[in-house]
């Protein structure tokens, strides 16, 4: 009697899924070039299959003892398939394909509200200006109780369940229940839905007289548009510096990370190139056009900046054109192509490697079929002190590529950024851990907005919130007494003196976040307490305004690029 193995199990499954994949594949309305040629390229390759794949198949479907579908068979077959290529090879199911496409489409169809729900009562925190819910007569501190006469408070209904019933499609009507400060009963409204806009651009303003800050959060489909509105406005307000924080962004569109690297660098200077199975490559040069050429540049990059982010800093830091700030880039270096099935799912299948200006890749190594190896690669990287020392990091010479003015860079593992700034722990104390762990610390800031909404409502500039502070002398005290109601025991004054700088900027950047000015009162105020944005500052303000000598190679316009790419 023989073992059955993984593999002995796996392999006729994955026989199954060639002809599965193969059939589907064959349905697929070709989106662009790239995908028609992919399509084109399996329908060939199903008719060359063995006579026995498809008999096997035909014969699971008609003669097996159980009836049996081929369809709920490819659900299970497919993303075992997947996890045997590389780890960013994934098949996204139907019914989750559009929760996984909206954030990089740039809108959703819903109420226009944030709101939530910790404390099972669902709280608005903001509404959204001229959206359906502003112009239905919903104001943030509002608490929705009930949604179509559904009762959706105190009644444990998890979050995504919530967000279900508020969202809809364009043009149809939800009532919703609400309770309001200063009424007894229920307030009914009926709001129409509409398409509501999702900021790529999370924050962007001046740090000082002649610096501005952009945080970007993914490389979604408005991005570039969204960019060229916040540096228009910064410029507006003298910027002559810029602070481009690409932290925590794991990617999106490429087309995008081009498009926004065009508006910095100059004339005929290349920006990335991809490169196929086949050796053919596509590569993606500047047009001239860009109007940010003049600005000193510095970017923000960390471990969890992936994919176009690295495309957009290894385009900067390649041609010399700016600095790059913070810890080794994630390392992910392969593009992946959106496929649809006629049923509604997709396949996002990596189709070629993209390569920084000099020539490296920077994807950090894998091994097919090794997806749980893979993603441990940022615990080692914390476990191996990288977090807290460059000199932990090692790359291999072969891996040594040299810029146009001379600085070395490394493939293989990420982009290594040119000033390294290690994460900042020094104001963790046990207090620190039990207040930001246990979520007390956010906890406190919706329980401080619910009482002083009529404020904070008001506050519609940095300055009034500045004022709003300023004015509360109390409220750090006043949270102190709110963890020890939760158990917490007050801080040691050893405690205070590490943690209570860290303690408050939080604690009004979550604050400030219910107000009109949402993500940029949170940066705004964290920002102070951010080592990385401290250093950016010391950096751009010894740097020169404008550009690297253009590279000399030919000046062509940037195309379309018909990949797009996801992390994780």
């Amino acid at each position: 009697m023989y073992k059955n193995s993984k593999h002995t199990i796996l392999f006729p499954l994955l026989l199954a899924a060639g002809i599965v994949l193969g059939v589907m594949l064959g349905q697929l309305v070709g989106r662009n070039r790239a995908e028609s040629q992919i399509r084109n390229i399996v329908n060939r390759s199903n008719l060359q299959l063995n006579n026995k794949i498809m008999q096997t198949c035909m014969l699971v479907e008609h003669q097996f003892v159980d009836s049996i579908s081929i369809d709920s068979l490819s659900e299970l077959v497919i993303p075992l398939m997947m996890k045997e290529l590389d780890p960013h090879s994934v098949y996204i199911p139907a019914r989750e394909l559009q929760e996984v496409n909206e954030p990089l489409e740039g809108e959703f169809d819903g109420i226009g509200v944030t709101f939530n729900a910790l404390t099972d009562t669902v709280i608005v925190l903001s509404v959204i200006p001229n959206g359906p819910s502003a112009k239905a007569g919903i104001v943030a501190g509002d608490r929705i109780i009930e949604v179509n006469d559904t009762v959706v408070a105190g009644v444990k209904m998890p979050q995504n369940d919530i967000v279900k019933r508020l969202r809809g499609r364009r043009g149809t009507e939800v009532k919703l229940s609400l309770q309001r400060q200063g009424i007894d009963e229920l307030v009914d409204i009926k709001v129409v839905r509409d398409a509501i806009p999702i900021k790529s651009v999370e924050s962007a303003f001046m740090v000082n007289d002649d610096t501005g800050f952009i945080r970007l959060s993914q490389f979604a489909r408005t991005s570039y548009e969204e960019i060229l509105r916040a540096l228009f406005s910064l410029r507006q307000q003298g910027m002559k510096r810029l602070i481009f924080d690409l932290r925590g962004n794991s990617g999106g569109f490429m087309d995008q990370a081009i498009l926004i690297a065009n508006e910095f660098l100059s004339a005929g200077q290349l920006i990335v190139y991809t490169e196929d199975r086949n050796g053919k490559q596509v590569k993606q040069f500047t047009d001239g056009k860009g109007e940010s050429t003049d600005i000193a540049l510095v970017v923000l990059i960390d471990e969890d900046s992936a994919s176009s982010s690295e495309i957009l800093a290894g385009a900067v830091q390649d041609n010399d054109r700016g600095t790059i700030i913070g810890r080794r880039s994630f390392g992910k270096g392969l593009v992946q192509s959106q496929i649809p099935y006629s049923d509604g799912s997709a396949l996002r299948l990596t189709i070629a490697r993209y390569y920084t200006p000099t020539g490296r890749s920077i994807q950090k190594p894998y091994k097919n079929g090794a997806g749980m190896d893979y993603n441990m690669d940022i615990v080692r990287r914390y476990q191996n002190n990288e977090f807290f020392s460059a000199d932990s990091i090692h790359f291999a010479d072969s891996l040594k590529f040299t810029t146009p003015k001379g600085k070395t860079v490394y493939g293989g593992g990420g982009i290594m950024p040119d000033v390294f700034v290690p994460l900042d722990t020094t104001h963790v104390t046990k207090f620190y851990v039990e207040v930001s762990g246990r979520n007390i610390l956010y906890r406190y800031t919706i329980d401080y907005a619910d009482k002083h909404r009529e404020k904070l409502n008001k506050v519609t500039t940095i300055t009034a919130l500045d004022s709003l502070f300023a004015a509360d002398k109390t409220f750090f005290d006043d949270f102190i007494r709110y963890a020890a109601k939760q158990g917490v025991a007050r801080p040691t004054s050893k405690e205070l003196a590490k943690s209570r700088k860290v303690i408050e900027a939080q604690l009004k950047a979550y604050i400030g976040r219910n107000t009109a000015l949402s993500d940029d009162a949170f940066y705004y105020n964290i920002f102070p307490i951010d080592n990385v944005v401290h250093k950016a500052l010391e950096v751009i303000a010894s740097e020169p305004s404008g550009v690297s000598e253009p590279s000399g190679v030919a000046v062509e316009t940037p195309t379309e690029v018909v990949a797009t790419q996801s992390e994780q």
